[in-house]
């Protein structure tokens, strides 16, 4: 039998999640691919894999699409790892260069200046190295690892998924698990207990994933992993927004 291939991010926040495939749950019927989100994004948009914690702003532009099992990648407030950075306040700010490897932060920052924050910075979309770009007034949108080791090295810091509670009091969800096809029940719910694996398991899931960061604050206070109503709420709220005509559809 053909494996499934899955499409794991492969950033600190997502580890909780495929550390049980990781281990080996699964292991004869799925194939791991890791990159980061917006490759990922690519690799499910052009059939190159069949799962992925995909961008949820991706979701809008598929043919075809499944959100699968009850899990994500949200926060309620402060994320810590998606973040704006700048040398001068928020008025100040003149670029923000856009993460490459970000598809849902970069529309999540372009909404949050313009309906928020109020300021109308250009945009610019960036390549490697970008973050050291950061000077004078131009800013620059950076996620994942490289925000958490970008923290304290600027003098301002904007959290957008704080910011985004601030504006709408919601949950934010940057990724949930989506299929481009079908598939079984049976599959679904060992994907599911494999997902649970790690979340219970959080101090196996900081010991072998070694960071200067408090992974501990950071998996069980600013990172939710459980895709319930509320935050179903804030993705319909977020989608709403940057994709007027689109209504998510969740399978039973």
């Amino acid at each position: 039998m053909e494996k499934i291939r899955v499409g794991a991010v492969s950033y600190l926040n997502t580890k909780p999640l495929v550390y049980g495939l990781e281990l080996g749950m699964m292991s004869g019927i799925i194939d791991i691919v890791d990159n980061y989100p917006s490759n990922i994004a690519d690799a499910l948009l052009n059939n190159e894999i069949d799962i992925a914690l995909l961008p949820v702003a991706v979701i809008p532009m598929m043919v075809e699409y499944h959100v699968i099992g009850n899990h994500c990648i949200s926060c309620d407030g402060a994320v810590d790892s998606v973040c704006l950075f700048s040398e001068v306040p928020l008025e100040q700010i003149k670029i923000v260069l856009l993460d490459y490897q970000s598809r849902t932060s970069v529309e999540l920052v372009k909404l949050l200046c313009k309906e928020f924050w109020k300021i109308d910075p250009i945009f610019e979309y960036s390549r490697k190295g970008f973050e050291n770009a950061i000077a004078g007034t131009t800013a620059a949108l950076v996620i994942g690892d490289r925000a958490l080791q970008k923290k304290l090295q600027t003098a301002y810091e904007y959290d957008l998924g704080l910011a985004w509670k601030q504006y709408t009091g919601l949950p934010f969800v940057f990724a949930v698990w989506v299929s481009n096809k079908q598939l079984s029940n049976e599959f679904i719910k060992e994907f599911i207990i494999a997902n649970n694996y790690g979340l219970q398991n959080i101090d196996q899931v900081i010991a072998a994933n070694p960071s200067p960061h408090d992974l501990a604050k950071y998996y069980t206070q600013n990172i939710h992993y459980v895709f319930n109503s509320d935050k179903r709420k804030g993705l319909e709220t977020f989608l709403g927004k940057i994709a007027p005509d689109f209504n998510l559809k969740i399978d039973a």
